[in-house]
């Protein structure tokens, strides 16, 4: 996490694994898989949030996961230790916003935000849902597919956010095949944030004790290719 922060990372969406992670392609999925072959639960990964604001309290760390997980733990026990442990906001692919309702107003009881994913197939009926609901920013998944996928269409993902912005003032991040600078550089002159996932996991998985030093340069790179001029 420092490591991403230190390559220009503004915000950290911090995975919760869970065994069947429906959104998700083969290399999360894997994260998943091996993150709970090591016993890694939602306690350790709110524990690591802890760890990390003893040294950074300024950079917004996001927990990304599933609904079971929370609900193990229970909406109110979860909300109390995530906002004690220095936790910004969860998104939670499988809470659909017509179900969302509750974990809205225990997160907002907390102080934390809810960020809601949007897809190119999202209705405009659940849009005013999504808009109404969602707080800090929204998630815009750029493809029709599972985390990992490729071929974003920078033009069509203009479109839509444009329809987007016409129900919200929030702000709106684009994920999902985002892999390098170029492509990160694109979506970042029409959306508000970049979110890398699969690429990033990538790197770890690859080389899992030079993990930091991957994601850094990693990082590094894909924040020069955003910053550069038109």
């Amino acid at each position: 996490m420092h490591a991403l922060v230190a390559g220009g990372a503004d915000v950290i969406e911090l995975g919760v694994p869970f065994s069947d992670p429906m959104a998700d392609g083969p290399v999360i999925q894997r994260s998943s898989e091996r993150a709970l072959l090591h016993g890694v639960s939602l306690h350790d990964v709110i524990n690591w949030v802890a760890e990390f604001r003893k040294t950074d309290m300024d950079t917004p760390v996001v927990l990304m996961g599933y609904a079971n997980p929370i609900e193990s733990m229970g909406l109110e026990t979860f909300a109390k230790a995530a906002k004690a442990a220095g936790v910004d906001g969860t998104l939670v692919v499988d809470y659909p916003p017509e179900e969302a309702e509750a974990l809205v107003s225990t997160l907002d009881r907390a102080g934390l935000e809810t960020i809601f994913l949007l897809s190119p197939t999202t209705s405009d009926t659940r849009l005013r849902q999504v808009a109404e609901l969602g707080r800090g920013y929204l998630y815009y998944v750029s493809l029709k597919g599972v985390t990992g996928a490729a071929n974003i269409d920078i033009a069509d993902v203009a479109k839509r956010l444009e329809r987007i912005r016409s129900f919200t003032n929030l702000p709106v991040g684009v994920g999902f095949g985002i892999r390098d600078g170029k492509t990160a550089h694109a979506i970042s002159q029409v959306a508000d944030a970049v979110v890398i996932g699969s690429r990033l996991v990538q790197e770890i998985e690859s080389a899992p004790k030079e993990a930091p030093a991957k994601v850094q340069a990693f990082m590094a790179g894909i924040r020069s290719a955003m910053d550069v001029a038109e």
